[in-house]
């Protein structure tokens, strides 16, 4: 019996993520996440509790920019769903709980980070594999950004452009 509650959790990376990929071709990262609680004490001074620590799972896209962007003790906030599993291994009944992750990204309370976004190429498959394919100058269209902007002024786009290029200079 599977059950899985909706959780979100802020810790930090006990060890590097380990990406695998399994028999289907989807990517697969472990995390595991600890959770210090903080307690303040009768005098009013601030301690931490003892940690929780939980197993994380990511998959596919998520999985594979997870272990090339995260690493052992960044601080990391998750959210997904708690799923419970119930098993028997060498005739005993056991139980396991993890965190299917649906979104996992630094927490920046402790510090900043720069967002890069993934090309749509890079999800659609590897390079070699776009360009062997008949609909190539297609996709490289898709992954160009919409837009250049080189003011940090306001920027009144007119509702008909040139659609031939993708860059404004004001």
């Amino acid at each position: 019996m599977n059950t899985k509650i909706p959780v979100s959790i802020a810790g930090n990376l006990v060890a590097d993520p380990e990406l695998s990929i399994g028999e289907s071709s989807v990517a697969h990262a472990k995390l595991r996440v600890a959770v210090n609680q903080r307690i303040q004490g009768a005098d009013g001074t601030w301690h931490d509790g003892e940690p929780v620590f939980h197993n994380v799972s990511a998959f596919r896209a998520l999985a594979e920019n997870v272990a090339t962007s995260l690493k052992k003790g960044d601080p990391v906030t998750v959210a997904g769903e708690l799923e419970f599993r119930s098993y028997e291994k060498d005739g005993e009944r056991r139980e396991a709980r993890r965190i299917v992750a649906d979104t996992i990204g630094p927490d920046l309370r402790f510090g900043t980070a720069v967002y890069q976004r993934s090309s749509h190429m890079a999800a659609a498959g590897t390079k070699a594999e776009v360009e062997a394919s008949p609909d190539a100058p297609a996709l490289a269209e898709v992954a160009a950004p919409a837009y250049n902007l080189t003011s940090k002024s306001p920027v009144v786009v007119p509702p008909f452009g040139n659609a031939g290029t993708n860059e404004l200079s004001y």
